[in-house]
């Protein structure tokens, strides 16, 4: 008994205290905390006390810090609750980058001829214009153009996240105009200079973030064949060469053609029960056009309508249905479905149409369909993948949690942008189907030699050097299509387009008020 009553203290003592025990709440989720922390102790630890620790041993200004960071969080997540993020991330945004790929093909394209000089950047800035992204930068000039450039970026930085700051801090911390200007910089600088208009900017990194996402995709299709093949995460050796020897050798027979459309019918008839289902089930799903609110909200509904009308996101927008979302329309203009297949563009708005506006009205707002949609849209924004998502952006941003040598080196000079052009356009081409490929991008499906004579050697040496030139055309012309995120000054008008709508989305005030107008309201 008295060993054990020894023992307790210790116990006690030896007991790690809970992260919300030491350090503010920035989020409701702990383990969004964790890795949001993760992230600051970084950024304080090579950006602030490098050079506050040489000034002063006080241990008192980063906690201040993190209280007016956690004040900005806490009030970003109660209106983030209020964002319909299924419309601004599905219609919205890409909207913008719907604009961005037109203007940046209009610029490229340019009817211009020599000797005439047409500026690319110049074009796309008329079509696209941002302010604060002018002087518009060229490349036979002296720097000064470019410098002023960088300095109207940087004052608008700056201005954008007072004015964040003057609706999302409370007056006390306002009042401290020491701890809102390092909080200030470290917002515009590190992360919307460093992160969104710098690295995300970047044509070379997003050719790199295809690559990698194209190569986790194969893994985990190859993963998955294998488990169904095998019961096994590793493919077998047998079923990969099979797989080659098909690839290698499609003869097409009558008995297989027909043996083809009878496993189509199949499919078909399995596809439209299961779709049957779907809808049946769908019915009993919430309207989409419901206006949920927990109880706390109910109550400032009730107490103070006007605040409410001046602070949700949501309120005053119209829904339209998940078909007629921008985003169907952005994807066959990134890949050039009009100009490529205008007659299955034009099928695939027929259909479009006709489950929106046609009889039962299935696809139409809170029509079954569309319920069904947007539960399933919903559920990818839950904020449980939040977490995994931060560790990864951690992990690509801060090696081993040090501002060290990324892996991710960008090109020294322009042949080795344009092979990392290549190997992006060569990872895009390895998701798709090899006869979807060849027929979008202008070739024939099959030889029609081999299909009405089996024997044909399709493996002859002039057969394999035309299905060379034809992927190589195929990857020049996904090449063309990658273009639309060739140039960082264009990026740059798409990231901070993107990124003031989601703030004026949250915050409706920064389209009404000035940076003036919103401090002297908090502080007279």
């Amino acid at each position: 008994m008295n060993a054990a009553s020894a023992s307790a203290p210790l116990k006690a003592r030896d007991a790690q205290p809970a992260l919300e025990d030491l350090l503010p709440p920035l989020t409701s989720r702990n383990d969004v905390d964790l890795q949001l922390y993760a992230f600051l102790a970084i950024i304080m630890r090579d950006f602030v006390q490098s050079w506050y620790g040489k000034i002063t041993t006080d241990e008192t200004f980063v906690p201040e810090i993190l209280r007016i960071i956690a004040h900005c969080t806490t009030a970003l997540e109660q209106r983030f609750r209020k964002l319909d993020l299924e419309s601004l991330l599905l219609d919205e945004i890409p909207e913008l980058l719907d604009k961005h790929a037109t203007a940046r093909r209009m610029a490229s394209r340019s009817a211009m001829q020599p000797p005439v000089d047409a500026d690319a950047r110049e074009i796309y800035h008329s079509i696209f214009p941002l302010p604060f992204l002018s002087p518009v930068p060229r490349l036979g000039d002296d720097g000064t153009a470019v410098e002023l450039q960088r300095q109207n970026e940087a004052t608008y930085r700056q201005l954008l996240v007072q004015a964040v700051l003057a609706i999302l801090l409370p007056t006390e911390d306002l009042e401290n105009p020491c701890l809102t200007a390092l909080v200030e910089q470290i917002l515009s600088e590190l992360i919307i200079g460093n992160v969104i208009a710098g690295k995300a900017s970047q044509p070379w990194l997003l050719y790199e973030a295809i690559c990698i996402s194209a190569r986790s995709l194969g893994e985990q299709e190859a993963r998955t064949k294998a488990r169904l093949v095998t019961g096994t995460d590793q493919p077998s050796p047998s079923s990969s060469d099979l797989d080659q020897d098909t690839a290698k050798s499609p003869k097409w027979t009558v008995q297989g053609v027909f043996v083809l459309i009878v496993h189509l019918g199949i499919l078909f008839f399995n596809a439209v029960r299961f779709m049957a289902g779907i809808l049946a089930d769908s019915i009993s799903l919430p309207p989409r056009t419901a206006l949920h609110l927990d109880e706390e909200a109910a109550d400032c509904f009730h107490d103070d309508k006007r605040r409410l009308l001046s602070t949700d996101t949501n309120l005053g927008r119209a829904k339209v249905p998940v078909l007629s979302f921008k985003l169907w329309s952005c994807l066959g203009n990134l890949i050039e479905l009009e100009q490529r297949k205008p007659w299955l563009g034009g099928f695939m708005s027929l259909l479009q149409t006709a489950a929106i506006n046609g009889p039962w009205r299935i696809a139409g707002l809170d029509g079954p369909l569309d319920r069904l949609l947007s539960r399933h849209i919903q559920a990818l924004f839950d904020s449980s993948h939040l977490s995994p998502i931060l560790r990864s952006l951690r992990g690509a941003l801060f090696p081993n949690n040090s501002l060290g040598t990324s892996t991710l080196t960008p090109p020294q000079s322009e042949e080795e942008l344009r092979a990392l052009r290549r190997r992006a356009a060569a990872a895009i081409l390895g998701l798709l189907p090899a006869s979807v490929a060849r027929v979008y991008f202008g070739r024939r499906l099959w030889r029609l030699g081999a299909l009405f004579d089996p024997s044909e050697d399709v493996g002859s040496s002039s057969a394999a050097a035309d299905e060379q030139d034809g992927d190589e055309r195929i990857l020049d012309e996904l090449e063309g299509l990658l273009d639309v995120v060739g140039d960082e000054y264009c990026n740059k008008h798409l990231m901070y387009s993107a990124l003031e709508l989601l703030l004026v989305r949250l915050m409706p005030e920064l389209s009404e008020k000035g940076v003036v107008e919103l401090w002297e309201e908090r502080l007279g």
